[in-house]
């Protein structure tokens, strides 16, 4: 136990989130030392800090319930009925567990989950229990899958009898599925956004304004990154690019400045020599303009700044990229409540289905690997705009 601890005093080091005694105590009793090995060894790898926290939550909880429920740890590789169990012990028809308190996670295992903290709210009350949420429970059979791939597993997560019984049990559940971002952040909304970093209140714009300007118009314009990425990215994963003309179609259009992101890394993909995305025209200039303003050679793009104006070595936090988000919807009288950083990635699809771009090519933008994840956007979009909805005029 003293080197398990030992080993999560050290990925507490990377990983700021599990310092206190009474954490790294909690995950050397549910974690095994290959899991710690793993945790560490992704943590080298240089997984952002905000997965590596999900995951070892999810890992956490995964090896906790798979103690109560069976009595042993997680196996590798997990066999489908393992997976359904998962799924059938944490979402469920509430009302059929009023009548039989049986269907559902057994009472005697939400109780050793509860005393052990990993369950919250009502269900840590007996004859308050209710379905997780789907979204949490996709996400950790998501980690789970992604545990097993680091391990060099092949797991079973999407077995068709693992996808039909998520789908039955998520509809059974009977929670709505909730948006990262309640309104899509589409061109109109970032116009507004962006008319808050122009500096008209004053001589001009300030470091503050170039470098929000910046952050929301690559963040936008590279295919609506993830807000890990935006904080993570380095002057590095920059590749300024010969200029091109501003319509692929029409050689003799305007010449407009480009750059290609190596994205590396990110939350669906591996590290691969075609990662990238292309900026072209006035996200290209808005990154030049901020990167000289700042004289920002090496290192992190996105920087603090402090309530002076002076410029930060550290990088900007996650938090801070959907903060700043926040700050110039109320600056552009949006309620912020509404919004997220997750709108601009959102809105960078929804724009693209209202400009009828086709969503493979905005796919290769984004970098969405479901098509399915990816046309629910297209499908939002278009809905206003169904001729079968207008059948009797």
């Amino acid at each position: 136990m003293s080197q398990k601890i030992e080993n999560l005093d050290t990925l507490a080091a990377t990983l700021p989130a599990l310092a206190g005694p009474d954490r790294v105590e909690q995950l050397a009793r549910l974690l095994t030392d290959e899991d710690i090995n793993t945790l560490r060894h992704l943590a080298r790898e240089g997984m952002g800090e905000n997965s590596l926290r999900a995951l070892t939550s999810d890992f956490s909880y995964l090896e906790g319930w798979c103690l109560a429920a069976t009595g042993s740890a997680l196996p590798w590789p997990a066999p489908v009925s393992l997976i359904l169990k998962f799924i059938a012990h944490h979402l469920w028809d509430a009302d059929k567990r009023l009548s039989d308190p049986s269907h559902g996670m057994p009472e005697d295992i939400a109780m050793q989950l509860a005393a052990q903290g990993l369950l919250r709210g009502s269900n840590n009350k007996p004859g308050l229990r209710c379905p997780h949420a789907p979204s949490t429970v996709r996400r950790r059979l998501a980690s789970w899958s992604t545990l097993h791939r680091w391990r060099g597993l092949n797991g079973e997560f999407s077995a068709p009898e693992v996808r039909s019984a998520m789908r039955l049990a998520a509809r059974v559940a009977g929670r709505p599925t909730t948006k990262k971002s309640r309104k899509a952040i589409t061109a109109e909304c970032l116009e507004q956004l962006l008319a808050t970093c122009d500096g008209s209140d004053y001589a001009g714009p300030d470091l503050m304004d170039l470098r929000d300007k910046a952050l929301l118009l690559v963040g936008f314009a590279s295919g609506g990154r993830r807000r890990s990425e935006l904080a993570g990215l380095r002057v590095d994963q920059i590749a300024w690019e010969d200029a091109l003309p501003f319509d692929p179609g029409d050689p003799e259009s305007e010449l407009v400045t480009a750059a290609s992101l190596r994205l590396g890394r990110t939350k669906t993909e591996e590290m691969s020599d075609d990662n990238s995305v292309l900026l072209v025209g006035r996200s290209a200039d808005a990154l030049k303009a901020w990167l000289e303003a700042a004289q920002i050679r090496d290192g992190g793009v996105f920087r603090a700044i402090d309530q002076w104006g002076n410029l930060k070595r550290r990088a900007l936090t996650p938090q801070s990229v959907n903060a700043i988000v926040k700050k110039r919807c109320a600056l552009a009288g949006l309620d912020p409540k509404e919004f997220s950083a997750h709108g601009l990635r959102s809105g960078f699809l929804t724009e693209a289905a209202n400009r009828d771009i086709p969503i493979q090519d905005a796919m290769l933008q984004s970098r969405h690997r479901s098509l399915a994840q990816a046309s629910s956007y297209y499908s939002d979009a278009g809905r206003r705009r169904r001729r079968s909805a207008r059948l009797l005029g």
